[in-house]
C-alpha cells in the first residue's frame, strides 16, 4: 500500500543549563532542563536520507548553551521566546520552533545573615513552559507540577452515586490533599512590545491557585479545581486558559478500634496516606467565549 509522511519533528531533548550570573560577591542561579523540537521542509530526509534541510540535534544543542551565555535568562519563558525565534528566522527549511523549559529553583542558605553564593534546592513545585513559533504568532504555555497542598479541614464528600460495590463511607471532615499539575496558556500571540510579565505573571499565578485551594470550603476536589482556575483567569487578563491535573492524596482514617483507641477528627485523629490507587480530577477553565488548545493530557505538553 502507498504511504505518506505525516507530522514528524525532531530535535535536542533535556539539555540541562545552569546559568551563574555574578553582582559583585552577590550570585545568582538559573538551573533550567530546555527540549527543542523543529519541524519544516523535512521530507526528504525521511524518504531519502538526504540531509540537506536537517540543523543537526547537536547544533540544536550548542545554541541552547550559546544562548545562555549571549542572552542570558530573564525567564523561561523569555529564553524559550529567543530559542524559538532564533530557529525559525535563522534556517529557511524551519517553519517551526517549539521550546519546552523545566526550570528547578534553588534559594539562599542563610548563615548568619543572607549567604551570597550559597543555595539549597527549593522542595516544591518545577516550572514549566512552552513556546511555539510558526515565524508568524506565538503560542506561550506556562505551568507547574509537583506543587503539593493539603487542607485539614473544611472538606467534605457525600450525597455520591451508591451502587452495589460502594464501600466507602461519606465524610463530613475530611484531609484534602492533592499534587497540583497545571498548565495555562497566554493570550499573546505576535507583539513582542506587549508581551507579559512572565517572572511576575507566574507568581501570581501560583498566588491566586494556593489562596483559591486555602479559602475554599471543597465538598468535592472538582469544586476546588474549578475555584483554582476561575481566580487565575478572572485576576489575570494575560491568560485565557488554565488546566488542572489533580491527583486526589487520599487521607483514610485508622480503624484503631480492634486495640480499643478510638480514632475520629475531633480528637487528634490519625491517618493513612495512601499513595495509590488514587482519584485522578482533570479539567480546563476558559475565559467566557475562548477556545481550549491546552491537551488534555498534560504529559504531552
Amino acid at each position: 500500500m502507498p504511504t505518506i509522511l505525516g507530522q514528524n519533528q525532531y530535535g535536542k531533548a533535556e539539555n540541562r543549563v545552569v546559568k551563574i550570573t555574578r553582582d559583585g560577591a552577590t550570585h545568582h542561579i538559573k538551573d533550567l532542563n530546555v527540549s527543542v523540537a523543529l519541524s519544516g521542509d523535512m521530507e526528504e530526509v525521511h524518504y531519502s536520507g538526504s540531509n540537506a534541510n536537517v540543523l543537526p540535534t547537536d547544533t540544536t544543542k550548542n545554541t541552547v548553551f550559546a544562548f545562555a551565555k549571549e542572552h542570558g535568562i530573564e525567564s523561561a519563558e523569555q529564553f524559550g521566546i529567543h530559542l524559538a525565534r532564533h530557529f525559525v528566522t535563522s534556517q529557511e527549511p524551519i517553519r517551526r520552533a517549539r521550546i519546552r523549559v523545566e526550570e528547578y529553583a534553588w534559594e539562599r542558605i542563610e548563615v548568619s545573615g543572607e549567604a551570597e553564593h550559597s543555595f539549597v534546592r527549593k522542595g516544591q513545585e518545577t516550572r514549566l513552559t512552552q513556546v511555539t513559533y510558526d515565524g508568524d504568532t506565538w503560542e506561550v504555555v506556562s505551568g507547574l507540577k509537583d506543587l503539593t497542598v493539603l487542607n485539614t479541614t473544611d472538606s467534605e464528600f457525600w450525597g455520591y452515586v451508591k451502587d452495589t460495590y460502594t464501600t466507602l463511607k461519606e465524610a463530613y471532615d475530611r484531609i484534602l490533599a492533592t499534587s497540583v499539575s497545571a498548565r495555562w496558556r497566554f493570550n499573546w500571540t505576535t507583539d513582542e512590545q506587549s508581551m507579559p510579565d512572565w517572572e511576575t505573571s507566574y507568581e501570581q499565578v501560583k498566588r491566586h491557585m494556593l489562596q483559591a485551594f486555602a479559602e475554599t470550603y471543597s465538598l468535592s476536589l472538582q469544586q476546588t479545581l474549578y475555584q483554582m482556575g476561575a481566580r487565575v483567569v478572572e485576576h489575570l487578563g494575560e491568560i485565557d486558559e488554565i488546566r488542572f491535573s489533580l491527583p486526589n492524596s487520599h487521607h483514610f482514617l485508622v480503624d484503631l478500634e480492634p486495640f480499643g483507641l478510638k480514632n475520629d477528627t475531633a480528637d487528634g485523629a490519625v491517618y493513612f496516606a495512601a499513595d495509590r490507587p488514587y482519584g485522578l480530577i482533570e479539567g480546563t477553565v476558559l475565559r467566557d467565549g475562548c477556545e481550549a488548545r491546552i491537551p488534555v493530557d498534560l504529559t504531552n505538553l
